[in-house]
């Protein structure tokens, strides 16, 4: 009888991993029986082998690596906290978190600068007995980190993907996103009176106010390579290498830190695109809906199966990256799968305030089908 209540014990902490696993990798989760379902309808094969973009993974890869080694010397929270002391209210106090996600999103990543600066956001607002401004704050710095990072090719991955995928030129790239980045710009701004002009006194503090000048040197120099990895100037092997070598010495931390879930995501999401791509049904239909309006198809597509595999999938269907490109990153606005980065926010706002996950949603569905809508007509007005 005790062993059998021992197993009954068992079984219910093993779901319960497995569904705190699932909430915190859903679009994993996805992405795997996307994979295994569509390589049912076409069997593994040696063309395979030709789904997978190596070269957008490995700068995936070493842009993380790096991004995790910063953090941990704290440089993102602690140049954070001494830009946000400038501050003396809590309007201004917001535009400056939204501000730093904004520009974070296009040095490191949308889901890297949310991961960096939501618990700052948190941490200023909630000590300051404004609370009921972390919501908002909260949603404003996940749109500012889905349109901010649209400018690079390394702000989102699937712009990352997307300027592999088919070459792009960098200053076509940023080119074709400067009018849909500087409306997002405006947008994010004026979103910020939505926050009350109160008086607030920031103290942000960290583990420690200072930062090593060694490690900062190399992890920033690091970072350079890595840029130069993305535009294409340094090959892939060569800055993996330096990069794994210098951080197996300075901080093996840092490469245990790396999302690989989002490594395996794309990984699963290009076997399932591969399948899809040899479909002649699927390849007819999707073709079919590009050729009439390629922003709209991916705009759509990105709320039901979010922005990083449509920008995958939709890829094997059209050549008019430009559209394309521009509907995939408008488009991680909207609903809450419509972006890796608004399950990310939406997991941080439930971990500190589990009772108001439900007047978050609805917070959260009206600003973002609200810069969806703005963001979409803006975008079809300049031609997209």
């Amino acid at each position: 009888m005790v062993k059998s209540a021992g197993k009954a014990n068992e079984n219910p902490g093993w779901r319960g991993s497995a569904a705190a696993f699932l909430r915190k990798n859903a679009v994993l989760a996805i992405a795997f029986c996307a994979a295994v379902i569509s390589s049912l309808l076409v069997p593994p094969d040696a063309a395979y082998l030709g789904y997978f973009d190596v070269k957008t993974l490995c700068c995936l890869f070493g842009t993380l690596a790096v991004v995790c080694a910063l953090k941990n010397i704290h440089f993102f929270s602690i140049l954070a906290g001494r830009i946000i002391r400038w501050t003396g209210n809590a309007r201004l106090a917001a535009l400056t978190l939204i501000y730093i996600t904004f520009i974070g999103s296009m040095l490191i990543a949308n889901d890297m600068a949310l991961i960096t600066f939501l618990p700052l956001g948190y941490f200023v607002f909630s000590t300051t007995d404004r609370r009921e401004e972390v919501a908002t704050v909260f949603i404003l710095q996940n749109i500012a980190a889905n349109l901010g990072g649209m400018l690079t090719p390394f702000g989102n991955p699937q712009n990352l993907y997307l300027y592999a995928h088919y070459s792009i030129p960098t200053l076509e790239f940023m080119q074709i996103m400067l009018l849909p980045f500087a409306a997002a710009i405006l947008l994010v701004s004026l979103c910020c009176l939505l926050v009350p002009k109160h008086s607030l006194r920031v103290s942000v503090t960290a583990d420690r106010d200072y930062l090593p000048a060694g490690r900062t040197s190399i992890y920033l120099a690091l970072f350079a390579l890595t840029i130069l990895m993305v535009f294409r100037v340094l090959p892939p092997w060569l800055v993996l290498t330096t990069v794994v070598a210098a951080l197996l010495v300075m901080d093996r931390k840092a490469l245990a830190m790396v999302d690989y879930g989002l490594l395996l995501t794309f990984v699963c999401f290009f076997i399932f695109s591969g399948n899809m791509g040899r479909l002649p049904t699927v390849r007819g239909f999707f073709s079919s809906l590009l050729e009439k309006n390629t922003l709209l198809t991916a705009v759509l597509s990105c709320q039901l199966i979010s922005n990083v595999p449509s920008a995958i999938l939709l890829s094997q269907f059209t050549e008019n990256y430009a559209s394309l490109l521009t509907g995939v990153n408008i488009g991680g606005a909207g609903t809450l799968i419509a972006s890796l980065a608004s399950l990310i926010t939406f997991r941080e706002y439930a971990s500190h305030y589990p009772e108001g996950v439900k007047g978050y949603i609805l917070r959260f569905a009206a600003l973002n089908f609200g810069f969806l809508i703005v963001m979409t007509c803006f975008c079809v007005a300049i031609g997209r």
